[in-house]
């Protein structure tokens, strides 16, 4: 049986403030001060964008629609929520703070945002984390780098208690996407499976962590698309979504991809998947991810020349660039309280850059894995006019056979992802675990 979260959360506040602690003694601080954040009005108009939590605000406590609401954080102290809860008839008003973690926090209710600055120590005292429009009188976040830093490079490190969030948001995530293949087997355009993977979820753009990636067809091809059509193509050849699900301030980012028949395409997604697992094997403590990402342009290569699309070795096809036109991004990325989580490409907790491996600008993760980490893992096969056409006009065209990337274009691309916890021993995959339940 899972630990549940009420017991793992006393011991991830005990690692957070011993981070803190650290971290304000390498910037020169006594107090760590987070607002978690505060409205923002679209120009010329008074419509607000949807509200984004403060992710340092969230790293302490699962209350993410909070708007204008304060953390202190002194050493040797009880943390100190500072809560607004506003008398308003225009809005809902949050409601009080309750469950598991509230008795780990001195809680202080305030009516107004100014209130708040009663309640803060000395200014010149903080490390205030957050963005410019949360301040507040003579509290301005300063952002100070040396904390930053810290605090950043080691959330890669999660807690029992985020994994456990993390599974949660998988488990979510999982469900709405079986309700997402079961709206294309359907016959559902691109919105109408976009609203039942909602529907599954029990959320919308408020929540979600990311837009919803719905692709149908040649859809499939564009990595980040979002137009999602009201009417389904004819005839449905393929189907590729990429969301996610939120729990507690921490995300999941699952990517799965269909075909319509049992055709030649259907047999490459099988193919894909297999090599999908054995990169999620990979997630091993000691493992450079730049390598991992190398790696999977081989055995993405040798999809490819199984499949006939290219006529060259999967190691030429690296070397040339040809695997890159096919797979143009990176092989994942860290997760956790944001969907691409901070510190990626850190050479320390006091600051430096781990280098992208060369040609591969778009990888987002350059560190070497340890226990605790969690990243995607999330390799593509794609059929893109203009990749594909930059290949000819570099000379590469020989090593492709243009009319096995005619008859894959229709069906746009392929995309499988999982989320996985490198462990001190075998890698925890949370996106299978969760399907599988």
């Amino acid at each position: 049986m899972l630990p549940s979260l009420a017991s793992l959360y006393p011991q991830h506040l005990d690692t957070l403030q011993a981070r803190t602690a650290e971290a304000l003694r390498r910037g020169g601080f006594d107090h760590l001060v987070v607002p978690s954040g505060s409205l923002h009005y679209q120009f010329f108009d008074d419509r607000d964008y949807p509200y984004a939590v403060n992710p340092q605000f969230k790293a302490w406590l699962p209350l993410t629609r909070a708007p204008g609401s304060w953390l202190v954080i002194t050493p040797g102290a009880k943390p100190k929520l500072l809560f607004l809860q506003p008398h308003d008839y225009w809005h809902v008003v949050p409601a009080a703070p309750s469950g598991y973690w509230v008795e780990q926090f001195d809680i202080i209710v305030i009516r107004t945002p100014e209130e708040a600055a009663q309640h803060l120590p000395d200014a010149a005292r903080c490390a205030i984390l957050g963005e410019p429009q949360s301040a507040l009188g003579g509290y301005a976040p300063n952002n100070p780098a040396p904390v930053v830093q810290y605090l950043e490079y080691h959330r890669a490190y999660k807690t029992p208690y985020e994994v456990a969030m993390m599974r949660e948001a998988s488990r979510i995530g999982a469900r709405a996407h079986r309700a997402a293949e079961r709206a294309f087997r359907a016959g559902s355009s691109e919105f109408g499976i976009h609203l039942a993977y909602c529907q599954a979820a029990g959320q919308d753009a408020n929540y979600l962590p990311y837009g919803n990636i719905v692709c149908l067809n040649e859809h499939g091809a564009v990595l980040h698309y979002t137009d999602r059509d009201r009417v389904p193509p004819k005839p449905v050849r393929s189907f590729l979504i990429d969301a996610g699900a939120s729990f507690g301030g921490y995300a999941c980012d699952i990517t799965r991809t269909y075909s319509a028949q049992d055709d030649e395409f259907a047999a490459m997604i099988a193919a894909l998947d297999a090599a999908q697992l054995k990169m999620c094997d990979a997630v091993r403590a000691g493992f450079d991810y730049k390598q991992l990402h190398i790696d999977a342009h081989i055995a993405l290569a040798a999809i490819l020349r199984d499949f006939g699309v290219i006529k060259v070795s999967p190691e030429d096809a690296l070397a040339s660039g040809v695997s890159s036109a096919f797979f143009p991004h990176g092989i994942g990325h860290g997760i956790g309280l944001q969907v691409h989580d901070v510190a990626g490409f850190a050479a320390s907790d006091a600051g430096g850059t781990i280098a992208k491996p060369e040609g591969h600008p778009y990888l987002r993760l350059t560190r070497v894995l340890e226990p605790g980490m969690v990243v995607t893992i999330e390799p593509g096969i794609y059929f893109i006019d203009m990749l594909l056409d930059e290949l000819k006009q570099k000379g590469l065209s020989d090593a492709v056979d243009w009319d096995r990337v005619e008859a894959f274009k229709p069906y746009g691309g392929i995309r499988i992802e999982d989320d996985v916890v490198c462990t001190e021993g075998e890698p925890l995959n949370l996106t299978r675990e969760a399907f599988a339940a």
